[in-house]
């Protein structure tokens, strides 16, 4: 229990050995899901930003959310750790369940959410601290027990930063590259031991080396995480994702909806709606 709300339940399946790991190249197993989504509809004031969306998101798989600008996607994948209850005018109706829990059911405490959900936004923002600091800070914050250096260092490595950095962890993150700091912003939120990582957009600022690093960091991270990603860069969502849902705007009432979601190389080679052909292909944008 967190205060007298409703810890959520997490089942955490043991990470696999250097030696079992999947291959980037072999067709994955399907895998369970760790969100449900049911008629989800979030408004802003009285407007709806995205319609009446249902599909579910499996557990250590990348998914994809791609479609034009204003379709949605930020602010739905916003919904999967109410990060959306952060804006006042901001409603989310339908259901979002997660390990089989209503995100949103009133004894549920965001806070937690957050912490079993962690998020990647756009533009690196680490905090105007050292290193050490932006990554202990979570952990500080929530009284996570063990070593503070075992925990920065651990998620450092995981974050694929720490050879970079382990000579000048007391230095400001502002002195980072642009490619160092948003896999800072990674590692921050691994320190907090999540469940899911979403990521928005986490390479649009990036140079091309910075986002193949982001991109081999993900495909390394998916064995052991859920990863969700906003993406407008086609191709990288064909390069690093498991599925891929496409959103589109409606062009009578310019509200964002789902189109079509299934295994990322059927949504790319042999899309089921013309619509979703349309985009992938560059045929509109």
């Amino acid at each position: 229990m967190v205060g007298d709300k409703v810890t959520l339940p997490l089942t955490v399946t043991p990470a696999k050995s250097e030696g079992e790991k999947a291959s980037p190249d072999k067709p994955r197993e399907p895998r369970e899901p760790i969100f449900h989504l049911e008629d989800v509809t979030v408004f802003y004031g009285d407007k709806a930003a995205v319609r009446e969306v249902t599909f579910d998101i499996a557990a250590k798989e990348i998914t994809a959310l791609i479609g034009p600008s204003g379709c949605g996607k930020s602010t739905l994948i916003r919904c999967l750790n109410r990060m959306n209850d952060l804006i006042p005018s901001a409603r989310v109706d339908g259901k979002v369940l997660y390990h089989d829990q209503d995100l949103y059911a009133p004894e549920v405490d965001a806070v937690e959410v957050r912490k079993r959900i962690g998020m990647v936004f756009q533009k690196p923002n680490p905090f105007p601290k050292s290193i050490y600091d932006n990554i202990a800070f979570g952990p500080r914050v929530l009284g996570m027990k063990g070593d503070m250096d075992e925990i920065v260092e651990r998620a450092l490595v995981h974050a694929a930063v720490w050879d970079e950095v382990k000579d000048r962890l007391k230095t400001n993150a502002f002195g980072m590259s642009g490619g160092q700091q948003q896999r800072l912003c990674i590692a921050r939120a691994l320190a907090v031991e999540p469940d899911v990582i979403l990521m928005d957009e986490p390479c649009s600022a990036l140079d091309p080396i910075s986002t193949g690093k982001i991109e081999d960091l993900m495909m390394q991270l998916r064995e052991e995480f859920s990863i969700v990603i906003v993406t407008h860069n086609m191709q990288q969502a064909a390069r690093v994702s498991d599925r891929t849902a496409f959103f589109t705007v409606d062009a009578e009432d310019r509200v964002g909806r789902l189109v079509e979601y299934d295994d990322t190389e059927t949504v790319f080679t042999n899309p089921s709606d013309s619509r979703t052909e349309a985009y992938v292909t560059g045929k509109v944008g």
